[in-house]
């Protein structure tokens, strides 16, 4: 694409309010842009080399998680949670913490209200990778490749956290598993 790369597509995309699932397509293999793709709500990364077969199954694999998704009824969600210094607010889908906006995207807070609502208790890194990309979804790093798409949103959501209050600590980590969320 001459003159914009798939990345600024995307961030148009979203901007336009237009939330369809993206994948890239790409010749770069850079993990900071795999990072900021994913972060900035692309589905999947897949590198141009990968096979055609490759691609038809991990586009089919998308669309048959975007089609679960849509067919699970909806769930009644609070208007807000409070949580020690947290609040979590459901119809803006905005976090605060002591009163501050904590800026996430809206998969990063899906992930925090999931660890939020399950406060005290184990959430997996499958939980957490399945919440993103739909049951059962593989992409890149083999088998356990959604342990580390996991861990990257987590490092992510506890960064900007510590932007606003650099004592977070409320996300715990239980290695080879999951995630919790503890109270203050």
């Amino acid at each position: 694409m001459p003159g914009v790369n798939g990345l600024e597509v995307l961030h148009e995309l979203r901007a336009r309010g237009i939330a369809r699932p993206v994948i890239l397509l790409t010749g770069l293999t850079d993990d900071a842009f795999e990072e900021a793709a994913l972060a900035a709500g692309a589905m999947d990364f897949i590198d141009k080399s990968r096979r055609w077969p490759i691609l038809v199954r991990r586009i089919e694999l998308i669309a048959e998680a975007a089609r679960r998704n849509a067919e699970r009824p909806p769930q009644q969600m609070p208007e807000a949670i409070r949580l020690g210094s947290l609040e979590l607010r459901f119809d803006i889908n905005r976090a605060h913490w002591a009163g501050q906006t904590t800026d996430l995207t809206l998969t990063e807070f899906q992930i925090l209200s999931r660890l939020v609502r399950a406060c005290g208790e184990d959430v997996s890194y499958r939980d957490i990778y399945d919440l993103v990309h739909g049951k059962d979804f593989a992409a890149g790093y083999g088998p356990d490749g959604y342990r580390a798409n996991a861990k990257s949103f987590i490092k992510r959501i506890r960064k900007k956290f510590r932007e606003v209050h650099p004592t977070f600590n409320q996300i715990q980590n239980y290695p080879r598993f999951g995630y919790r969320w503890i109270s203050e």
